[in-house]
């Protein structure tokens, strides 16, 4: 391998998980200056490039790149299905392409919009609803609403169908999520402290920056979510399925992750300061710049 700098060169050949791109400095630096991308080849720090084929790695999937670039060329949000637009989300967020990020909230916020006739209640019957000191809407087929910024607090959501909701920036604090089917919802940077979701399935849910403290996620189904910068402190996720999450620089001093399923879970940087991890199989996780100070390791393989 070779030390290069970026001004040597207008051209950049990426390598993104064995995926292979072909793009300029510019494209990469100009749309999204703030990004981790602009920052990489911004001539500020040197880089490393295969010294054969002259290709920069990244360790990351390359499914969605081309969406990156084509973004960074054109300003275009592409036309993608909910999953694959969670998918994008979460490689965007990883990439720090804010912008994109919420470009494709927004395609998924309007989506949302135009699906609110096949649902059982609407935004403004919900917030009706909460009007009332006692609210639950158990059971009940929410899939596709547009919740965000709402005061939902103490909420009994339990069982109910919440698929692809969009929960940005709500208060949900003390709400209960027992058994819900949440895949591909959206919970960015909203309040789910004390929250219940014993059972739930959370699978490919957007959680980054959420603050989930003290939150109680035993059982819960949370495979391929992205908790990037959330608030675990003291939470609850004994045998929670996390399976290919993303739990960088997450704050999870003090939880109990006793059993949880951790393969593939992606933990750099996070902090795991007293966190109880007894028997829990780490060989598999990525923990690099972790925070293990004072964590109950007894037992723990690794």
């Amino acid at each position: 391998m070779t030390m290069y700098s970026d001004e040597s060169s207008s051209i950049v050949r990426l390598n993104i998980g064995g995926k292979k791109f072909c793009t300029t400095v510019d494209t990469l630096t100009q749309r999204e200056p703030h990004s981790m991308l602009a920052a990489m080849f911004s001539g500020r720090h040197t880089v490393c490039k295969d010294s054969e084929k002259g290709y920069v790695f990244l360790d990351r999937d390359g499914k969605h790149f081309r969406h990156i670039l084509n973004w960074l060329r054109d300003g275009v949000v592409p036309n993608l299905s909910d999953v694959e637009c969670s998918e994008l989300v979460r490689e965007a967020e990883y990439y720090q392409l804010l912008g994109l990020v919420d470009g494709v909230t927004e395609v998924l916020n309007n989506r949302r919009k135009d699906e609110e006739m096949d649902t059982e209640l609407t935004r403004t019957d919900i917030i009706k609803c909460v009007q009332s000191e006692k609210v639950r809407l158990r059971g009940v087929n929410l899939s596709g609403l547009d919740l965000s910024k709402l005061d939902l607090s103490y909420v009994d959501f339990s069982f109910a169908c919440l698929k692809n909701v969009f929960f940005s920036r709500a208060n949900l604090q003390c709400a209960k999520f027992r058994d819900v089917d949440a895949e591909n919802t959206i919970f960015h940077n909203a309040t789910l402290r004390e929250c219940e979701f014993t059972g739930a399935n959370l699978r490919g849910a957007l959680l980054a920056g959420a603050n989930l403290q003290s939150a109680n996620l035993q059982d819960a189904c949370l495979i391929d979510c992205s908790f990037c910068g959330a608030d675990l402190r003291s939470a609850h996720l004994q045998t929670a399925d996390l399976t290919n999450a993303n739990l960088e620089g997450a704050n999870l001093e003090g939880a109990n992750l006793k059993g949880a399923k951790l393969t593939n879970a992606n933990l750099k940087g996070a902090n795991l300061q007293r966190a109880y991890l007894r028997h829990v199989n780490l060989r598999e996780t990525d923990l690099e710049g972790a925070k293990l100070d004072g964590a109950n390791l007894l037992g723990a393989i690794r």
